[in-house]
């Protein structure tokens, strides 16, 4: 039997999941510590995925304190607010569709 690579992992978590998932989510799951690897991951699968005829959709960033929806389609989460400079900000999440 062969191991998953953690990239093959996280498409097989973000394709079973019922709900869409956040950074600290996914490598909580998968066990790496280090979040920049998962967001490279993320870049690259989404690439990959569109040959595949699949998405990953990601629900965007938003504000806990004001409300606002960050319309930047970047993976990266944002460290605050453009709005009211807030740093409470609830992280994007993502999953996978056909």
């Amino acid at each position: 039997m062969r191991w998953k690579t953690r990239r093959e992992r996280i498409v097989s978590l973000l394709t079973e999941s019922r709900e869409p998932l956040t950074i600290d989510e996914i490598a909580y799951m998968v066990r790496e510590g280090d979040k920049s690897k998962i967001i490279e991951d993320l870049e690259h699968i989404a690439k990959t995925l569109r040959r595949e005829g699949k998405t990953l959709l990601m629900e965007p960033a938003r504000c806990n304190k004001c409300g606002y929806v960050f319309k930047s389609l970047r993976i990266k989460p944002p460290s605050r607010c453009p709005k009211c400079k807030s740093e409470w900000i609830q992280p994007p999440r993502f999953t996978i569709r056909e």
